[in-house]
């Protein structure tokens, strides 16, 4: 497969992007943290892509990510009250929150009741997920290796595997984003990132686990 490389600066890029994944491909773009590559999260068969082309295990769930807020609800059921004040200080940003799932998404998308969401902090991203809706989004990275820091990163890991990857330069973040769990009854930190738990305490007023 020929991966085109493209300045996401070029007009002619999100329209490209979008043609792309709403075939069923699948695109590589920057994010506020790091690069990533996407499908829609309601394609099995995508979704599937992704899993092949990074060497992931079927059991590790892939996150979603959103452009508005109105998304929210087509992947998620009940959202919390938690969710909401913490999605209304740091989204758009590196937070991954933990929520209870649809039931009608795709099996492959998380073998968990739960699935990760966020809304990322990147002009061209949001374009593209607004364009387009709900992404299944994971790290442009073999599993294994090293995360992704710019556009030629990605294409010496997974050129030829994908249909286009976006160039924004390097990504501003460089750490993946933090994962909060509210699925249960008391929040709880998954994984350490750029918002931290003194963060999340003083938004919820209330200590994480």
């Amino acid at each position: 497969m020929n991966t085109l490389l493209l300045p996401q600066t070029d007009p002619a890029t999100l329209p490209a992007a979008v043609d792309i994944i709403n075939a069923g491909g699948v695109v590589a773009f920057p994010t506020d943290t790091i690069y990533g590559i996407g499908v829609m999260a309601d394609s099995t068969k995508a979704i599937d892509r992704l899993y092949q082309i990074k060497g992931r295990s079927f059991d590790k769930p892939i996150p979603v990510m959103i452009g508005r807020m109105d998304q929210l609800g087509l992947i998620v059921g009940l959202v919390p009250q938690a969710a909401r004040r913490l999605a209304e200080m740091f989204w758009p940003g590196p937070l991954t929150l933990v929520l209870p799932k649809k039931p009608d998404l795709p099996v492959n998308l998380t073998p968990l009741p739960t699935v990760g969401i966020r809304i990322p902090n990147h002009e061209f991203t949001l374009a593209l997920l607004c364009r387009c809706g709900p992404l299944a989004v994971t790290s442009a990275n073999l599993s294994g290796r090293s995360e992704a820091l710019n556009a030629l990163e990605v294409m010496d890991q997974l050129g030829g595997c994908l249909e286009l990857i976006v160039d924004g330069g390097n990504s501003p973040g460089g750490i993946a984003s933090t994962v909060v769990d509210l699925s249960g009854s008391r929040p709880r930190i998954l994984r350490k990132g750029p918002i931290t738990e003194k963060m999340i305490e003083q938004a919820l007023k209330d200590p994480v686990a």
